[in-house]
């Protein structure tokens, strides 16, 4: 990464909260006409069944991860495939995976001058309640817990320094 570029991104750093959380507004509100509503601190943050990951490369180094409970992630995957059953468990997967990669993507294009050289990974999708993160070394994390129909959802960047 370039000087300019560093300084960009670490200038950026304090505004990039309210701008991840509008992210996340906006593909919900686009993709499944849901409003979502900030938890509360007395709402425990998700320790999600699912969590979706998709890394960031180029101009700005990390990971973005969404992370959800079953129920939540059945009914996402429902709104995203216009069905009122539950969707089968590998088309739950591909929403929640394409649910961070919007989020990520959406993100990343309301940073003034990193859109063009900043790249998204491929979705990973991680089932179960044991999975841990631990924030990258020397980077910074920040985290939005929201709710939706009930159900708390965690998102989560971490960057590279």
């Amino acid at each position: 990464m370039s000087a300019d570029a560093s300084l960009v991104v670490h200038s950026r750093r304090q505004e990039w909260l309210p701008i991840l959380e509008l992210a996340v507004q906006e593909v919900f509100e686009i993709m499944l006409g849901s409003r979502l509503m900030l938890a509360t601190k007395s709402e425990p943050p998700s320790h999600g069944e699912l969590t979706a990951i998709v890394g960031l490369a180029g101009s700005l180094r990390g990971i973005v991860t969404f992370c959800c409970g079953s129920q939540s992630a059945n009914q996402i995957a429902a709104r995203m495939l216009n069905v009122e059953i539950v969707p089968a468990e590998a088309q739950v997967w591909d929403a929640i995976g394409e649910i961070c990669n919007m989020i990520a993507g959406n993100f990343k294009n309301k940073l003034t001058g990193l859109g063009g050289v900043c790249l998204l990974g491929v979705p990973a999708v991680v089932t179960g309640r044991a999975v841990r993160f631990h924030p990258l070394a020397g980077g910074d994390s920040f985290e939005i817990a929201l709710m939706f129909e009930g159900d708390s959802l965690l998102v989560r960047l971490d960057l590279h320094a």
